[in-house]
């Protein structure tokens, strides 16, 4: 049995880490937030100890080192411009550092990061939870047997509704959470890559507070993308059935189900991470860069080929 700690712990995707502890047998010890609704914890390991304040959180881990009970995992659900800095204390604890997406925001943070990776001989895994999808996997499996080396078109569209309270928090200032389609779009484009090849071309026709959109020319596909949080792009046969997310990717035309299956991901990436078989700093990297480059990159408004949605946009 593993110990674990976990940071972040009232954030929204905690809870699926606490299952996948769980489910896999080994023990949350300690759990640090700054806020304290935390009741779920009581589900999965009523005995952890919790900290609102990271100084006492730093203490009790070093104190728990001294006294032979190590933390071995230490997890990571902070928001995303505190990843850099809580990986690197898990390393200094001697623990294996497993982060939410996206790992860093920038290219040049994995770059520093794997510097004290190779330092500490400490293991840092980023949860790329689409690389276990059941459909995905069996997309990956249909284009890597393909022989006629064919160029695929693509449509990836994503719009999961956020109300006001979204640019309020973090997650609405760029410089915390990266942005629209870093936030919700990251693991979208590692899946992408994993899949269909390293990016060849990064044209942005969109980036706004609230929605993006471009296209990626991969080595062996053409990917119009659209990411929104914006309720008023949710089509309409949606909204009739209450509902406010949409995901759709289209190859060929054709749709990829992948809209279930997604709750027990974390635990399928928590059983590879602890068989040493988890997505390290390298697998993380391309996502990284395509994110950072659409960030940083001016918008060129509908010209080429862009993503049908292009065409309800009001400049």
């Amino acid at each position: 049995m593993k110990n674990f700690a976990l940071m972040g712990a009232a954030g929204y995707i905690a809870p699926r880490h606490m299952k996948a502890i769980k489910a896999t047998d080994n023990n949350l010890i300690a759990a640090l937030d700054k806020n304290d609704s935390v009741g779920i914890i009581d589900s999965y390991f009523p005995n952890a100890s919790f900290f609102t304040e990271y100084e006492r959180f730093d203490r009790h881990i070093d104190k728990l080192k001294r006294d032979g009970k190590k933390v071995d995992y230490i997890s990571i659900c902070t928001p995303n411009y505190l990843h850099d800095s809580h990986i690197r204390f898990a390393l200094r604890q001697n623990a294996d550092a497993i982060c939410e997406k996206p790992l860093v925001h920038n290219p040049w943070n994995i770059d520093a990061l794997q510097q004290i990776e190779d330092e500490t001989e400490r293991k840092i895994y980023n949860i790329l939870q689409l690389r276990h999808h059941k459909s995905i996997l069996e997309l990956k499996e249909k284009i890597s047997k393909s022989t006629d080396n064919k160029m695929y078109d693509i449509d990836l569209t994503y719009i999961t509704s956020r109300g006001k309270w979204y640019h309020s928090s973090w997650k609405g200032a760029v410089e915390k959470s990266g942005g629209v389609a870093t936030n919700i779009g990251v693991h979208f484009f590692d899946m992408l890559i994993w899949i269909f090849g390293e990016v060849k071309l990064n044209v942005v026709h969109l980036y706004q507070q609230n929605k993006a959109s471009g296209f990626l020319q991969l080595e062996n596909a053409r990917v119009r993308w659209y990411l929104s949080i914006d309720y008023n792009d949710i089509p309409k046969a949606i909204k009739e059935k209450g509902q406010r997310t949409f995901r759709s990717i289209t190859v060929e035309g054709e749709e990829i189900e992948f809209s279930r299956g997604f709750t027990e991901l974390h635990t399928e990436s928590y059983k590879n991470i602890l068989k040493g078989k988890g997505f390290g700093l390298s697998h993380a990297r391309p996502s990284i860069q395509t994110v950072y480059t659409i960030r940083n990159t001016k918008s060129i408004g509908r010209r080429g080929d862009y993503h049908p949605l292009m065409k309800n946009i009001n400049y």
